[in-house]
């Protein structure tokens, strides 16, 4: 069954909440037990007898005001269609390294807009964000339509004044949904207020739209996480590679190069699941077997032969500053690329980028919290990258601090 991954994101009180929970309380993804829990929490905290599905992440934010900092919530639900995961990322501005790591491996984006108000600055912001990670889709929910008496004229002007807005964006494909979170309108049930919208809700959008075609166009990557050498009476000469398949497709049989030992091999067996299979799909543990004894470790990548991933010492990226304190002249990090992990520096800061305005600057010499920057970086040791935009799976990274080993950035590579 596929697995959509999808993030929400909107200006406070849009109804973010409110849309997980209509999402998740129609279609009947929650278990009995909670549905008691939050009857009585919206009779205790409202004197209501209807559920505020809000509660269904506001527990969130009562962790928050404890004290305790919650980057990126995820839920998971499934319909007879597909699976889901749902990352709830911050809106607030302050937050904006937590929308980047949160969004970074979305399929899609769901931008909530509040019928009453239209585009602000944060739907501008978001867009924006959506646009530098590449996201494939982004769904517009014109929210609180009940607010505007399910005007079909008010959601025109909402949907043009995106349109000429996002035209620069360079975004891959845009839906626009007409709902009531509140009032369940075009969630997971076709609304009778709204009859001059004929499109889809957005429930059986998720469930419909195609994202096999990103990952079929991907060539196969496969990164070793663990070489396995049992040693032992029944299996002296057993040597696998086990790791995850990053995007594409591996055949028993084809021609493979190791890098970096850059030595080719024929992908002699495949095992997934404590079974041999024929081939081995995007996303999928497995145990590769070579007809060669190559250098492999921790890190390594196996790929076809005839189609390679970029090598160098040496990229231009877009990173995200995540850390409180400013970054440092000089400053050393480890590069942690999926499983592989090199020494390295931010050689210059190439250009910041305004996420308000989607203009370019030129860079300075440091970064802040939450600035959004091209940068060149230097490696010690050889990175085997696709660009993001072409494999998001293979072309992102974070950088570490090697004195203090705190996460201090995101990046994707260009």
């Amino acid at each position: 069954m596929d697995l959509l991954r999808f993030f929400t994101a909107g200006n406070v009180d849009d109804g973010k909440s409110t849309l997980i929970g209509r999402l998740l309380y129609d279609s009947k993804s929650i278990s009995t037990d909670i549905i008691e829990t939050l009857t009585r929490q919206s009779k205790n905290a409202n004197n209501e007898t209807e559920i505020d599905l809000a509660l269904l992440t506001d527990g969130l934010r009562a962790e928050r005001e404890q004290g305790i900092t919650i980057d990126v919530a995820y839920k998971f639900f499934s319909t007879t269609k597909r699976k889901f995961i749902i990352a709830d990322t911050p809106g607030h501005i302050q937050y904006t390294r937590n929308m980047f790591t949160g969004a970074s491996n979305a399929d899609l984006a769901i931008l909530l807009v509040d019928a009453r108000n239209g585009v602000t600055d944060q739907t501008r912001r978001h867009s924006i964000l959506s646009s530098i990670l590449g996201i494939p889709y982004l769904l517009v929910c014109v929210n609180k339509m009940d607010m505007e008496d399910y005007s079909e004229e008010a959601f025109k002007q909402i949907q043009q004044q995106f349109l000429e807005f996002s035209d620069r964006l360079n975004l891959n494909e845009i839906q626009f949904i007409p709902v009531s979170a509140l009032c369940g309108d075009n969630v997971v049930n076709t609304s009778q207020n709204m009859p001059w919208y004929k499109g889809p809700t957005l429930l059986s959008y998720l469930e419909e739209v195609d994202i096999k075609p990103a990952h079929e166009q991907q060539e196969a990557r496969f990164q070793v996480q663990y070489v396995i050498r049992p040693q032992s009476n029944d299996l002296h000469d057993y040597r696998g590679f086990a790791g995850l398949v990053k995007s594409g497709l591996l055949k028993v049989g084809e021609r493979v190069r190791v890098l970096p030992s850059n030595m080719e091999s024929t992908l002699q067996r495949i095992e997934w699941n404590g079974a041999e299979v024929d081939e081995i799909g995007v996303n999928k543990p497995a145990v590769l077997h070579l007809s060669d004894d190559v250098d492999a470790s921790r890190g390594s990548w196996i790929a076809a032969s005839n189609k390679l991933p970029q090598s160098s010492k040496e990229f231009q990226a877009t990173i995200c500053w995540m850390d409180q304190q400013p970054l440092r002249a000089g400053q050393k990090f480890w590069l942690q690329h999926g499983s592989h992990r090199s020494k390295a520096a931010i050689k210059s800061i190439i250009d910041q980028i305004d996420i308000h305005t989607f203009e370019h600057t030129e860079g300075g010499e440091t970064m802040q919290l939450n600035d959004i920057c091209k940068v060149m970086i230097r490696t010690a040791d050889e990175v085997h990258y696709d660009p993001y935009m072409i494999n998001r799976s293979t072309g992102a990274f974070i950088l570490i601090d090697d004195n203090t080993n705190n996460t201090v950035a995101a990046g994707t590579m260009e």
